[in-house]
């Protein structure tokens, strides 16, 4: 039994304060945890629905449009190879969320393993981030419906005038009352329960997957029929080169984003070990190979530089004398939308309510249906909010916002899943009404060590806990010396190891941003750029063999919940995920980071004086983890 120490090693039981709450973890969900809380939600996900809500929030209408655009400005005719490599990519963040999801199944996805993993302070900015992306995503995504459901009736004015946008000249503003009401729909779905919103949105997705194939099977018959004509251009395969093919890529790598909400339900899977990384595995292979069908057929049917960029689709099939296929494709493009909604809404109320168990927000988002088990207070505020957004706000402009909580999530799940192989949290927060078994176990260990040193435990039972080494010259058995000495020698090498991984993980993360920044930023002098380049560069080269070469904590099989999935290729597979993602966040625009800083900083104010002051942790002691059961059987709660 190693010695007992606190979270700071300096006394056990003492408390976190000051700037160290921002690292303070939380424990993973194990039996002490689920049997103090009461707000449960409903198992009743299985495979099928969890690909039905991974398929339906990934494939939204953007494929519709965004096959047209990179092909004329990007790729070419290599389309097919940007959604493959943007698919590769993403994989790499799925592998990640997989093993998270199955090891850690609770509600609040990458808010919830950032916690655990990395600390407070994190998981805040992740959770509040979060928040901003899926309710301007639902937002902007409802607004999208309306224009597609006129197409279906006739025409841009065709809607009933109830449903209609109506232009207000005084104010400006453009509202959308079909896009509100939609909105308001999809919350009375999701307050239904979990099961009976993923058979709707599985049935909006059957719908649109119907229609790709429709376009896959139609296109590759007229294909065949023309000789495949906007294969022959003389420009070749790579007509913008590679370069051109990687930036389609990173384009395109957006339209995968959407198998998250699968690790999102986790809560709400039957088998989240065995289920949510099989869910979450094949939504994202369904949604690569349809994607690379659809570019194939698009991109063999009409020439790149001929395609049109708004309706790349239904012009290509216009174009070879099938003008009715608009209809169909339209009908795909509306119920994609219907189910991204769907996607975008589901996960917040999770979020919302996982950080309200935590503290950091009101116990208000906390409450959770008796009969349906939703958290329904999370899930009226969020369908609220986004009708109101999606009514009166034009949001096409801070769509891009929607990338920064998906990016920043991506990327911290990738340093959790490292954190979680080389430095797993080997201290246990327990709260505060366990004291009197916390000193009561102390007491009993103190009196342990005291006897294996030769002094009496009663001589100073109100000294600090001492090392089970005591002084060189008590008389103690030779062998018993020796098996401590190996024990503390151990134990050294483990912390000095725990260190090293600690700060090489931190510094793969420094040298991520480095490489990306300089290599992002062209109005660098060469030299400047070259030399970060190279530091970035040599940093993450570093880091990649130093965790190659020491050993992975022990303590990861006993980590959550064991046994599931594990992600292959570690650490070479995270350090590219976030390389990855790092990249793209440093490539979006400035006015949306100036509007995302403004988010951030506001939850950094609340976080501030709410959050902290009453997060779950803030009385918590933290006790090592080897003698966390012994603790709880002390205390007389049932294991």
């Amino acid at each position: 039994m190693g010695v007992l120490v606190d979270s700071q090693k300096e006394g056990f039981g003492s408390s976190w304060g000051g700037l160290k709450n921002l690292v303070r973890r939380k424990q993973v969900d194990c039996a002490h945890t689920k049997r103090l809380d009461n707000h449960q939600l409903a198992k009743e996900l299985t495979i099928p629905h969890l690909i039905a809500v991974g398929v339906g929030s990934t494939i939204g209408a953007g494929v519709y449009i965004l096959v047209g655009a990179v092909a004329r400005e990007h790729s070419g005719p290599a389309l097919t190879m940007c959604f493959l490599i943007a698919g590769i990519a993403a994989a790499l963040s799925a592998s990640c969320y997989a093993e998270l999801a199955s090891l850690c199944p609770s509600a609040g996805s990458a808010y919830h393993y950032s916690y655990i993993c990395v600390g407070e302070g994190v998981a805040w900015l992740v959770g509040w981030a979060l928040i901003l992306e899926y309710t301007i995503g639902g937002s902007a995504v409802a607004r999208g419906i309306s224009p597609n459901l006129a197409l279906l009736f006739g025409g841009e004015n065709s809607l009933p005038t109830f449903l209609a946008r109506q232009h207000f000249p005084g104010l400006d503003v453009m509202v959308d009352p079909c896009a509100a009401a939609l909105v308001l729909i999809v919350t009375g779905f999701l307050c239904l329960g979990i099961k009976e919103s993923a058979l709707a949105q599985g049935i909006a997705t059957a719908v649109n997957v119907f229609a790709m194939l429709f376009v896959i099977i139609a296109g590759g018959y007229l294909g065949f029929k023309t000789g495949w004509t906007g294969y022959e251009v003389p420009t070749g395969y790579f007509p913008f080169g590679v370069d051109g093919m990687l930036a389609g890529s990173a384009t395109v790598f957006f339209s995968y984003i959407g198998f998250d909400t699968v690790a999102s339900t986790a809560e709400e899977a039957k088998n989240p070990k065995r289920d949510l990384p099989l869910g979450i595995a094949l939504s994202l292979s369904i949604c690569c190979c349809l994607y690379m069908l659809v570019s194939i057929v698009i991109v063999g049917l009409v020439p790149y530089y001929a395609m049109d960029p708004d309706t790349p689709i239904s012009s290509a099939f216009a174009s070879n004398g099938m003008q009715w296929a608009a209809y169909i494709i339209t009908v795909g493009a509306v119920t994609a939308l219907i189910s991204t909604l769907m996607g975008s809404i589901l996960p917040q109320p999770q979020i919302l309510m996982a950080m309200a168990r935590d503290g950091l927000l009101p116990s208000f988002f906390l409450d959770v249906n008796k009969h349906t088990q939703v958290p329904v207070n999370s899930t009226l505020a969020t369908g609220i909010v986004a009708s109101i957004l999606a009514f009166f706000m034009d949001v096409s402009q801070l769509a891009g916002m929607v990338s920064v909580g998906t990016l920043l999530a991506f990327t911290m799940v990738a340093v959790s899943v490292l954190i979680l192989r080389y430095v797993p949290p080997d201290e246990v927060p327990l709260p505060l009404s366990l004291q009197e078994s916390i000193d009561s176990y102390k007491l009993r260990h103190n009196s342990d060590a005291q006897m294996i040193n030769g002094e009496n435990p009663a001589k100073s039972p109100g000294d600090p806990c001492l090392p089970l080494l005591g002084e060189k010259n008590v008389a103690v058995d030779c062998t018993v010396v020796e098996k401590l000495e190996a024990l503390s020698s151990c134990t050294l090498d483990e912390e000095n190891r725990r260190k090293i991984a600690g700060w090489t993980i931190m510094l793969i993360c420094v040298g991520a941003f480095m490489l990306t920044f300089a290599a992002s930023n062209l109005w660098f002098s060469s030299l400047i750029r070259f030399t970060l380049c190279g530091a970035g560069g040599l940093l993450l080269l570093s880091g990649l063999v130093i965790l190659t070469c020491i050993d992975q904590d022990d303590e990861r099989h006993n980590f959550g919940h064991a046994g599931g999935f594990i992600c292959p290729f570690v650490p070479l597979l995270p350090i590219s995920c976030i390389l990855i993602n790092v990249y793209l966040l440093i490539n979006l625009e400035v006015a949306t980071w100036v509007r995302v800083s403004v988010w951030l900083m506001v939850g950094v104010l609340i976080y501030i004086f709410y959050g902290r002051r009453h997060s779950s942790l803030l009385n918590a002691i933290y006790v090592p983890k080897a003698h966390v059961d012994e603790i709880y059987r002390s205390s007389g709660a049932i294991l």
